[in-house]
């Protein structure tokens, strides 16, 4: 069986944690789910599985682990969706343009049905959609390049797109300055994900079928015959024993297991998101009046309800090395870019002031891709990260694999050999 015709029949429907990094708690506190959640409870019977860091890996492991019996606890320095981690932004674009990356692009395709679903399912319980189908216009000057490695895949994997000359873009969405560019690539059913309050939303799920979320720091704690007993919460004051752990740290992995993680993973870049203001009563860089959009280097998308955080802009970077202590809003040295970009590409809004700033740390493997596997000493420890600064959009789906290694099941047995620390060192060799 092919890795493509085994992703479209296996039935296929992550976060940050401090572990042993500063800003603990005082407490261990147990947070209750929402009254209005009217999920059933789930009492598994089989093993105990703790999963640490409440990421999008971490939220949709815990889901995906619980349906599949296990009783879980989920722990997180922070909580579910908030400000330091890299899930927590207000939105996430999904699309599925990944050229030459072929599971990839059948995972990122698939999982715009998977956030579609969830939303079916949830939203009419818990509020507004999480999932947006904006479509995606992608634009570049030549059909050399990335043009035609995404067609290429996409003709692959069989994910619909339109190619756009110029003038047909300007007759759709004439908001936007496309002055140089030859071609354009649409991707109807990619969207936006307002993705703060989707790693909420699925927590708050997890616990109203009987999940436990605990706040807390998180340390190794005892450990013989090369299985881990139990973590210590905030600073020995409590422990957590299981059968299984988990964890999805993001770009804390290498603090948390430097010998392990710390020449396996890069951290240090920080990516710059800007929210612009839009025009009063000027509707044309609202959702859906305009598609998510990729230029060369920046990529964006239109204010999206019910928050309407503004027009976003990811553009720029910059390095920091610590997640603990770097600072999340964006200083005025690097305001000139969105503005560059603002005057070029969407002029009408070229004066419209940043209304909110973000960064994260784009938490990278060596090798670009995610990170499942087995901790190499302890056989009941497993590592959940990698996401490569596009680890959000596959949540609904990679949870799934990520809980199935973790419990020994073997409905992901085709892609065993994927996602493993031994490739990483290959990678770097």
């Amino acid at each position: 069986m092919d890795r493509r015709h085994f992703l479209r029949t296996s039935g296929v429907g992550a976060g940050a944690l401090a572990l042993m990094g500063s800003g603990a708690l005082s407490g261990c506190r147990a947070v209750a789910g929402p009254a209005s959640a009217t999920a059933p409870a789930v009492m598994g019977g089989g093993e105990d599985v703790v999963v640490v860091g409440a990421g999008a890996f971490g939220v949709w492991t815990a889901l995906h682990l619980q349906k599949m019996g296990a009783r879980v606890t989920l722990v997180d320095i922070w909580g579910p969706g908030n400000s330091r981690s890299t899930s927590g932004d207000e939105t996430r674009g999904v699309r599925s343009s990944y050229g030459g990356r072929e599971l990839w692009t059948d995972w990122a395709y698939r999982s715009m049905d998977a956030w579609r679903e969830f939303d079916r399912e949830w939203s009419p319980r818990m509020g507004d959609p999480l999932y947006y189908t904006t479509g995606d216009l992608i634009l570049r000057d030549t059909e050399e390049g990335m043009i035609t490695e995404v067609r290429e895949t996409w003709d692959q994997v069989g994910v619909p797109y339109e190619v756009l000359t110029p003038d047909e873009v300007r007759a759709r969405w004439p908001q936007i300055g496309i002055e140089g560019i030859e071609v354009a690539l649409y991707e109807p059913g990619a969207g936006v994900v307002r993705s703060r309050e989707a790693c909420r939303r699925v927590a708050n799920i997890f616990q109203q079928r009987g999940g436990t979320l605990r706040m807390a720091r998180a340390e190794l704690g005892s450990s013989a015959g090369g299985r881990l007993g139990a973590l210590t919460l905030n600073g020995d004051r409590d422990a957590l024993s299981a059968d299984r752990f988990v964890f999805a740290l993001g770009p804390w992995f290498p603090k948390a297991f430097p010998e392990i993680m710390a020449d396996r993973m890069r951290i240090t870049t920080m990516g710059h998101v800007f929210y612009m203001g839009t025009p009063p009563g000027d509707y044309r860089f609202d959702y859906p009046n305009l598609p998510s959009w990729n230029f060369p280097g920046v990529t964006g998308w239109a204010s999206l309800p019910p928050d309407h955080r503004g027009f976003r802009i990811r553009a720029g970077a910059s390095a920091h090395p610590d997640p603990d202590t770097s600072v999340r809003w964006i200083p005025e040295d690097f305001h000139d870019r969105p503005f560059e970009v603002l005057r070029e590409r969407f002029p009408a809004i070229a004066e419209q002031p940043i209304v909110e700033t973000r960064a994260c740390h784009y938490e990278s493997s060596v090798s670009r891709d995610w990170i499942i596997d087995r901790h190499p000493d302890l056989e009941n420890v497993w590592f959940a990260g990698g996401g490569s600064a596009e680890g959000f959009k596959f949540g609904p789906l990679i949870g799934e694999l990520i809980a199935a290694r973790a419990l020994g099941d073997d409905r992901f047995a085709e892609l065993d050999g994927e996602f493993r620390l031994i490739g990483l060192d290959q990678d770097q060799e």
